[in-house]
């Protein structure tokens, strides 16, 4: 049996991104929100960490996508712990080694946060060792891995798993071409909620983050509830079981005023 780990959307450098202990901030004046996305931002780390350590040892860990969060532009850099992209491969790069993973498989995230004119993920992925690309595929003890940052999403609940069944219709049509592998397993991020649909012989998943809620354009745009979390596989002679890991964060809760 060899262990496949997945891990997605750290958006490390945000507020209440993956951040680890030596770029953790806490209380120094800034405003209440801030001070909750930090304090959100420890418990994720401490969950991931705890986490990890449980699942060892880890023949393969897939990084699908925003391992960075980016410069910000569109809210001026007000949710970032540093707009220094450098600065966030370098937590990143820290979060990733974390998982002790024998080979690491990655692939770019959305390009607001990584980068418009370059990947800053290649420099992550350099420093990992880590193979990276668009689409990637991976075989661990005869199961295939299908993996993609971007998939579409929906605010409707029910209709969520639409948009991930059709990265399977599209599969088999590549498929039937010969123009990629037969996956068993299909792998996409992005969107920021868990959720899995498929058949006898496949599944599809929607991969939990690892950046909890809070950003601005999640607060204030979006209705969906953000499932911070990863997923195992135990693979073994072309056959698999799997486990999806759902942190259940205290410091997300939302509490009244109370007048």
């Amino acid at each position: 049996m060899k262990r496949v780990v997945v891990i997605s959307d750290p958006h490390c450098g945000h507020d209440s991104g993956l951040t680890p202990p030596g770029w953790q901030v806490r209380g120094n004046g800034h405003t209440g929100k801030r001070n909750k996305l930090h304090a959100i931002s420890r418990e994720v780390w401490k969950w991931y960490d705890k986490k990890l350590a449980a699942l060892q040892p880890i023949f393969c860990l897939i990084v699908n996508g925003d391992c960075i969060d980016g410069p910000g532009k569109r809210s001026g850099g007000t949710e970032l712990i540093t707009a220094d992209m450098e600065e966030q491969c370098k937590m990143a790069e820290v979060a990733i080694k974390k998982a002790n993973a024998k080979h690491i498989i990655m692939t770019y995230g959305t390009a607001y946060h990584t980068g418009q004119a370059e990947d800053w993920e290649n420099i992550l992925a350099y420093k990992l060792g880590a193979k990276i690309g668009s689409h990637e595929w991976v075989t661990v003890e005869g199961v295939t891995f299908d993996c993609k940052h971007h998939v579409g999403s929906s605010s409707v609940p029910y209709a969520r798993h639409t948009a991930v069944a059709k990265e399977h219709t599209w599969a088999q049509l590549w498929q039937a071409h010969d123009l990629q592998p037969e996956s068993q397993v299909i792998l996409r991020s992005h969107v920021h909620y868990y959720g899995y649909c498929g058949g006898s012989d496949w599944i599809a998943f929607t991969t939990p983050p690892l950046q909890g809620m809070g950003s601005k354009y999640g607060a204030r745009r979006c209705t969906g509830i953000v499932d911070v979390g990863l997923l195992n596989f135990d693979c073994d002679g072309g056959e698999f079981v799997w486990q999806a890991h759902i942190a259940k964060l205290q410091k997300q809760k939302a509490q009244a005023t109370i007048l």
